[in-house]
């Protein structure tokens, strides 16, 4: 038994909301990298040991003075990138909702599809700014070991953080929030089939 229209609208406006809500979170907050000494070398750990997010460094004065020094110019371009592809998709999932929200109240399976394609291309935009931060960070992590040396960075561990994970999650929640509202503009154009094909009336 296919779902109500009612029922797909909601969860794909509770998607669209969560998914928002992640990406802010996302931008917000400074666990994107983390880099931490190896536990032999605790005397060195406040120098060293950091955390860092699109914005800004936390912690660990020592490298975030190295941080700016050792990026190339196309590390900076590919930073500038990233700051913009990101938030920009914030931007545009709001106007979706917006539109999400409209073509609803509207029932208008049209309406309703072309939000659904809109959130795909806002997904693309997340998906984009996360994988061109991945690759930000293994070059710039190799730039670091090239001028550290290889033995430089032995004693130093790093990893993504949960803020990045955010990133993904906002991704994966907006391609369901639009597969959501395809899946609704099929049932509103089932529902005006079934009524003979022609267009219903409030």
């Amino acid at each position: 038994m296919p779902l109500p229209f009612g029922s797909l609208v909601v969860a794909a406006g509770i998607c669209g909301t969560l998914s928002f809500a992640s990406l802010a979170a996302s931008l917000g907050t400074e666990y994107w990298f983390i880099i931490e000494m190896n536990p032999a070398n605790a005397s060195d750990a406040e120098d060293w040991s950091s955390h860092s997010g699109l914005w800004s460094v936390g912690e660990g004065e020592k490298m975030k003075a190295e941080d700016s020094a050792t990026y190339s110019e196309s590390e900076h371009g590919m930073h500038s990138a990233i700051v913009v592809v990101l938030p920009l998709s914030l931007v545009l999932m709001l106007f979706g909702g917006i539109c999400g929200l409209v073509s609803s109240l509207a029932r208008s399976p049209v309406l309703l599809a072309r939000t659904a394609t809109y959130f795909f291309l806002c997904s693309l935009l997340t998906l984009s700014g996360a994988s061109l931060y991945i690759v930000y960070s293994h070059r710039a992590l190799a730039e670091a070991e090239r001028l550290a040396g290889p033995q430089g960075l032995a004693s130093v561990r790093t990893s993504f953080g949960w803020s990045l994970g955010l990133a993904w999650l906002s991704y994966g929640l907006e391609l369901l929030a639009g597969a959501l509202l395809l899946v609704a503009a099929r049932a509103v154009q089932l529902q005006r089939g079934g009524g003979g094909g022609s267009p219903a009336t409030t």
